[in-house]
């Protein structure tokens, strides 16, 4: 079994298409779904109302995604730092899916927590 997508939600869905397309590298599809490969991220926000399914809708701000960066950390920070965003903890020495590797955390506009993990 493995993961399909997961839900974030947005409070500016123009701001966040442009954060998670060009400092996460996600295809934007239709505004509503950001996908990197073969994983995909639904996307709430205004305009889209998530009622029966969610009984308590996400809201902006409160979810925590972790990404596996290809290459050294050293990379994401410096890419990070290029699109202007500030790197909050890290590099630090992380578990994840794969193992030990090592992370810097950041925020997207509406103040979710995202990680990037290197393995290499």
């Amino acid at each position: 079994m493995r993961l399909d997508h997961c839900v974030i939600a947005v409070s500016d869905r123009e701001r966040s298409n442009a954060f998670y397309r060009d400092v996460l590298g996600a295809e934007v599809i239709d505004g509503k779904h950001y996908r990197f490969g073969e994983n995909q991220l639904n996307v709430h926000g205004p305009g889209l109302d998530p009622s029966p399914v969610a009984r308590e809708p996400v809201r902006p701000g409160n979810s925590d995604l972790c990404f596996e960066w290809d290459g050294p950390i050293d990379g994401a920070v410096e890419h990070l730092g290029a699109h202007g965003v500030e790197v909050e903890v890290g590099p630090v020495a992380r578990g994840g899916a794969r193992g030990r590797g090592t992370s810097v955390y950041f925020r997207d506009p509406d103040g979710t927590l995202l990680e990037f993990i290197s393995y290499a």
